[in-house]
Protein backbone atom coordinates (compact mmCIF):
# COMPACT_ATOMS: atom_id res chain seq x y z
CA UNK A 1 0.00 0.00 0.00
CA UNK A 2 2.77 2.40 1.19
CA UNK A 3 6.52 3.00 -0.11
CA UNK A 4 8.93 5.59 -0.71
CA UNK A 5 10.65 8.27 1.12
CA UNK A 6 9.60 12.01 1.68
CA UNK A 7 11.13 15.01 2.73
CA UNK A 8 8.39 16.69 5.22
CA UNK A 9 8.57 20.14 6.65
CA UNK A 10 6.41 20.64 9.94
CA UNK A 11 4.98 23.93 10.20
CA UNK A 12 4.96 26.00 13.78
CA UNK A 13 1.25 24.37 14.30
CA UNK A 14 2.76 20.44 14.31
CA UNK A 15 1.01 20.04 10.82
CA UNK A 16 2.64 18.49 7.99
CA UNK A 17 1.26 17.67 4.97
CA UNK A 18 -0.08 14.20 3.92
CA UNK A 19 2.13 13.66 0.15
CA UNK A 20 -0.14 13.91 -2.38
CA UNK A 21 0.51 10.93 -3.77
CA UNK A 22 -1.01 9.50 -1.12
CA UNK A 23 -3.96 11.45 0.07
CA UNK A 24 -6.69 9.87 -1.90
CA UNK A 25 -5.53 6.21 -0.81
CA UNK A 26 -5.81 7.88 2.45
CA UNK A 27 -9.53 9.47 2.43
CA UNK A 28 -10.71 6.16 0.30
CA UNK A 29 -8.76 3.24 1.93
CA UNK A 30 -8.51 4.97 5.33
CA UNK A 31 -11.76 6.90 5.87
CA UNK A 32 -9.52 9.89 5.79
CA UNK A 33 -8.27 9.19 9.18
CA UNK A 34 -5.09 7.62 10.42
CA UNK A 35 -3.64 6.58 13.82
CA UNK A 36 -0.19 8.14 15.54
CA UNK A 37 1.44 6.04 17.88
CA UNK A 38 5.11 5.80 19.00
CA UNK A 39 7.80 3.14 17.34
CA UNK A 40 8.54 1.09 20.53
CA UNK A 41 11.86 -0.41 18.66
CA UNK A 42 13.60 2.62 17.44
CA UNK A 43 14.01 6.23 18.79
CA UNK A 44 13.44 8.95 16.82
CA UNK A 45 10.37 7.37 14.69
CA UNK A 46 6.66 7.61 15.17
CA UNK A 47 4.27 4.88 13.31
CA UNK A 48 1.17 6.13 11.30
CA UNK A 49 -1.29 3.42 10.78
CA UNK A 50 -4.85 2.65 8.39
CA UNK A 51 -7.35 2.56 11.14
CA UNK A 52 -8.09 -1.31 10.24
CA UNK A 53 -4.23 -1.99 10.12
CA UNK A 54 -3.98 -0.18 13.39
CA UNK A 55 -7.08 -2.08 14.94
CA UNK A 56 -5.29 -5.97 13.86
CA UNK A 57 -2.18 -4.56 16.10
CA UNK A 58 -3.61 -2.70 18.33
CA UNK A 59 -6.44 -5.84 19.34
CA UNK A 60 -2.90 -8.40 18.81
CA UNK A 61 -0.97 -6.33 21.10
CA UNK A 62 -3.83 -5.61 24.37
CA UNK A 63 -4.44 -9.64 23.82
CA UNK A 64 -0.70 -10.60 25.21
CA UNK A 65 -0.41 -11.43 28.87
CA UNK A 66 0.71 -8.14 30.76
CA UNK A 67 2.50 -9.74 33.38
CA UNK A 68 6.23 -8.90 31.75
CA UNK A 69 6.94 -5.29 31.65
CA UNK A 70 8.14 -5.49 28.30
CA UNK A 71 4.93 -6.22 27.40
CA UNK A 72 3.43 -3.44 29.62
CA UNK A 73 5.79 -0.96 27.75
CA UNK A 74 4.99 -2.41 24.64
CA UNK A 75 1.07 -1.86 25.14
CA UNK A 76 1.51 2.11 26.84
CA UNK A 77 3.81 3.23 23.60
CA UNK A 78 1.61 1.85 21.11
CA UNK A 79 -1.63 1.48 22.76
CA UNK A 80 -1.48 4.10 24.95
CA UNK A 81 0.12 7.12 23.38
CA UNK A 82 -2.23 6.41 20.23
CA UNK A 83 -3.95 9.02 18.67
CA UNK A 84 -6.45 9.38 15.59
CA UNK A 85 -5.60 12.54 13.29
CA UNK A 86 -7.52 13.32 10.57
CA UNK A 87 -6.38 15.51 7.59
CA UNK A 88 -7.42 18.58 6.86
CA UNK A 89 -8.84 20.12 3.78
CA UNK A 90 -5.38 20.69 2.80
CA UNK A 91 -4.52 17.39 3.76
CA UNK A 92 -2.33 18.48 6.59
CA UNK A 93 -2.58 16.46 10.25
CA UNK A 94 -1.23 17.87 13.32
CA UNK A 95 1.37 15.81 14.91
CA UNK A 96 0.95 16.39 19.06
CA UNK A 97 3.23 18.10 20.48
CA UNK A 98 4.00 15.51 23.17
CA UNK A 99 4.82 13.19 20.22
CA UNK A 100 6.90 15.59 18.05
CA UNK A 101 9.03 16.41 21.22
CA UNK A 102 9.42 12.82 22.80
CA UNK A 103 11.10 11.86 19.05
CA UNK A 104 12.93 15.01 18.29
CA UNK A 105 10.80 15.83 14.84
CA UNK A 106 11.32 19.26 15.14
CA UNK A 107 10.88 21.41 11.42
CA UNK A 108 12.08 18.49 9.03
CA UNK A 109 10.88 15.34 8.87
CA UNK A 110 11.27 11.99 6.51
CA UNK A 111 8.19 9.70 5.83
CA UNK A 112 8.90 6.34 4.92
CA UNK A 113 5.80 4.55 3.19
CA UNK A 114 6.20 0.93 5.00
CA UNK A 115 3.65 -1.05 3.04
CA UNK A 116 0.83 -1.08 6.09
CA UNK A 117 2.05 1.71 7.58
CA UNK A 118 4.19 4.80 7.66
CA UNK A 119 7.40 5.64 9.63
CA UNK A 120 7.80 9.28 10.56
CA UNK A 121 11.08 10.10 11.65
CA UNK A 122 12.63 13.33 13.14
CA UNK A 123 15.53 14.34 9.85
CA UNK A 124 18.49 13.10 12.83
CA UNK A 125 17.51 10.19 13.70
CA UNK A 126 16.63 8.98 10.06
CA UNK A 127 20.05 10.01 8.54
CA UNK A 128 21.69 7.81 11.54
CA UNK A 129 19.50 5.01 10.41
CA UNK A 130 20.53 4.91 6.60
CA UNK A 131 23.86 5.37 7.32
CA UNK A 132 23.94 2.02 9.32
CA UNK A 133 24.88 -0.98 7.21
CA UNK A 134 24.07 -4.61 7.25
CA UNK A 135 27.30 -7.02 7.97
CA UNK A 136 27.31 -10.78 7.01
CA UNK A 137 26.56 -10.86 11.08
CA UNK A 138 23.37 -9.36 10.57
CA UNK A 139 22.26 -11.72 8.67
CA UNK A 140 20.28 -14.52 10.17
CA UNK A 141 19.32 -18.10 8.36
CA UNK A 142 15.95 -16.08 7.19
CA UNK A 143 17.66 -13.95 5.05
CA UNK A 144 20.27 -16.05 3.44
CA UNK A 145 18.02 -16.89 0.71
CA UNK A 146 16.34 -13.31 0.01
CA UNK A 147 17.35 -12.35 -3.36
CA UNK A 148 17.88 -8.75 -3.84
Amino acid sequence: MFQGETAITVDDKGRLAVPTVYRDLVARECGNRLVLTYNPFEAGSLWLYPPAEWERVRDEVMAMPNVKKTVRMLQQKLVGSAEFLEPDANGRVTIPSSHRSAVGIEKKAVLLGMHDKFELWSEQAHRAQIQQTLSDEDLGEELLGLRL
